[in-house]
């Protein structure tokens, strides 16, 4: 089996802390948004999110990944279940990378593993339906 460098470096507390943070600050960013706007930024935004890695390294692997995260982020348009669904996969996704290829930021060898740790925040986050956070009426207005 194939090992790569990146999943030879040591994941310390702020790699594994970073990532948690970034999640914290994308949902607080999305829950700002009115419905049904919210739901409809979050599905492209995991449209985006599924092609991130088209040319990482696993060749057709890619485009089929791709093509089953832009189903989920269509489904998405009706349905949080779907984003949900589509942040678990891209996390395996990410931890497949981080194994076997390539980070999904080049120069950063630990982007793969981080952006994991990122995704499964977002997708507990969508599964209980993507509340808003922060419940001001006049924030949510200028959304």
């Amino acid at each position: 089996m194939y090992i790569s460098p990146q999943s030879q470096i040591p994941l310390t507390w702020p790699i594994l802390l970073a990532p948690l943070l970034v999640a914290a600050v994308l949902i607080f960013l999305v829950s700002l948004f009115r419905e049904p706007g919210r739901r409809k930024f979050s599905a492209v935004f995991l449209a985006g999110a599924g092609a991130a890695y088209l040319s990482g390294g696993l060749g057709l692997a890619e485009f089929a990944f791709c093509a089953l995260i832009t189903f989920l982020a269509y489904r998405g348009l009706d349905n949080y279940r779907y984003i949900a669904i589509g942040w678990v996969l891209h996390t395996c996704w990410d931890l497949v990378h981080h194994y076997h290829g390539n980070p999904i930021i080049i120069f950063d060898p630990t982007s793969s593993i981080g952006c994991a740790i990122c995704d499964l925040g977002l997708a507990a986050y969508y599964a209980i339906g993507a509340p808003a956070i922060v419940r001001n009426a006049a924030i949510q207005k200028r959304a």
